[in-house]
């Protein structure tokens, strides 16, 4: 499991998307698993926790490193918004 704090990031595509994109040192040692977590285009199944919510989701990898997805469910019940800096964490599953 990995514990990590990152600013939430957005992402402007058709609609706004919101991550928190993995540090260096924990995007390492996740490249280290990838290879046969990976289900395809090199997403890795993950369960998260951001403060009492726990949830399932995937890495997907993005800028050298992997950007954790933060649905809108997620961010309205845990106070989340566009300048918000949220502590993670992240078990691997497979």
């Amino acid at each position: 499991m990995f514990e990590f704090e990152s600013e939430v990031v957005e992402w402007r595509g058709p609609a706004p998307f919101y991550f928190a994109k993995t540090p260096p040192h924990v995007t390492e040692e996740i490249e280290k698993n990838a290879g046969h977590l990976s289900y395809g285009w090199g997403c890795i199944p993950v369960d998260v926790t951001i403060g009492n919510t726990t949830f399932y989701t995937a890495l997907i990898p993005r800028e050298g490193c992997y950007f954790v997805p933060l649905k809108a469910a997620i961010r309205k019940g845990e106070a989340i918004d566009s300048t918000s800096t949220v502590k993670l964490q992240v078990k691997l599953k497979g």
